[in-house]
């Protein structure tokens, strides 16, 4: 496990405490919900890679 996947079941297990502290999220859908959240983080920490890898790119490139 990299130190990413690490930092994003972090962030994940805080969002979920706080849907169960608020009662939103019960044992039965508790790992519907925690995927749910720590895909959701990952995938808006890829895209913001991405997108900064890419105008790096085009920078270095001189195209932007």
């Amino acid at each position: 496990m990299n130190a990413d996947d690490e930092l994003i079941l972090k962030m994940a297990k805080e969002v979920v405490i706080k849907f169960i502290e608020l009662g939103r999220v019960s044992p039965t859908n508790f790992e519907a919900t925690f995927r749910a959240v720590f895909w959701a983080i990952k995938n808006t920490l890829v895209d913001s890679r991405a997108s900064a890898l890419s105008g790096d790119l085009l920078e270095s490139t001189g195209d932007a």
